[in-house]
């Protein structure tokens, strides 16, 4: 495999209105999709459009949307040897809501995703190991991503980490174990404990998190791009911005942004490691700028041939 991803697999719920309601009120709502959704299952299909040969690891329910999920990854070509169907429990799901400026809000009910186990990790242990990028996210027991950064790590996999949803007091071991962490700026707050709300911040806390185990750090700024680091060179922290010159940047719908990116990061480093990193950032930022013109969440994620010229090249 190109990527294999061990995470989660959610059904969207998406309800869009013109703005959020307030507590105790209830509001009509003018149009609702059902898709695919979870961070886990996100990005690995971002990169499965993208053409990588991809892998997930995670847990469905035996139910109609588990059903669902199964054939969307037949659809993408997924390896799905490690999608595990459990009895008894709903597939995870997330309700959401998106005003008509594009901005969300998200409740996950994880179901299924908290039933996978180190066992089911360990047991996938060749799939690991074979894979190009092990790329993981926290809407699965933490202890099971750990179990797995621990595995490729020792198995001298290449990992990404994106710690989503943040948590609070995560273990050192977390980032000793990661070879790029890939946060937002609350994320990075969580993570630091100091605030990241302007460019010098972002800056500091880039450098923060280089002195905790990443080699490479990316912190992504939504609509103002992307920054990283290097511990090669930690005094540098690049800033990528997205270029709108020349498409359409409306945007309709920023659910799954962050995803797009990871997905994309994942794709350009398992595929085309002859560009250097600030390219495969500028080309992630990009592809998932272009996200946000969509409705949806994977439906809104390009194919290879929805792709500029000079993101192919």
């Amino acid at each position: 495999m190109d990527i294999t991803v061990i995470g989660s697999c959610n059904i969207d719920l998406i309800s869009y209105v013109d703005r959020f309601p307030t507590a105790g009120e209830t509001i009509c709502g003018h149009k609702f999709d059902m898709g695919c959704g979870g961070k886990g299952a996100n990005q690995c299909v971002a990169a499965a459009k993208l053409g990588a040969t991809t892998a997930m690891i995670g847990c469905v329910g035996n139910d109609t949307f588990g059903k669902m999920y199964q054939e969307n990854f037949t659809k993408l070509s997924v390896n799905t040897d490690h999608l595990h169907v459990i009895s008894n429990i709903s597939t995870g799901v997330a309700p959401i809501t998106v005003t008509k400026e594009g901005e969300n809000s998200i409740v996950i009910v994880k179901g299924a995703n908290d039933c996978l186990h180190v066992q089911h990790i360990d047991g996938a242990r060749s799939l690991i190991e074979t894979s190009k990028i092990i790329l993981c996210q926290l809407e699965i027991q933490p202890d099971v991503t750990l179990h797995a950064l621990k595995l490729a790590t020792t198995l001298g996999v290449k990992t990404i980490f994106n710690p989503a949803p943040a948590l609070a007091n995560l273990s050192v071991e977390f980032l000793q174990n990661t070879h790029i962490l890939c946060c937002n700026e609350t994320e990075a707050e969580i993570l630091t404990s100091c605030q990241v709300d302007s460019t010098p911040k972002c800056i500091a806390a880039v450098r923060t998190l280089l002195t905790k185990g990443p080699k490479v750090v990316v912190l992504t700024l939504g609509s103002k791009g992307a920054m990283f680091g290097t511990t090669e060179k930690p005094d540098l922290v690049q800033h990528i911005t997205p270029d709108t010159s020349s498409t359409d940047t409306d945007v309709v719908d920023t659910t799954g942004a962050g995803d797009c990116f990871v997905g994309s990061l994942a794709y350009y480093l398992s595929k085309r490691n002859d560009l250097k990193f600030e390219e495969i950032i500028r080309r992630a930022v990009a592809i998932a700028t272009l996200s946000v013109t969509k409705h949806g969440t994977q439906t809104s994620y390009p194919t290879w041939n929805n792709l500029s010229a000079d993101l192919k090249v």
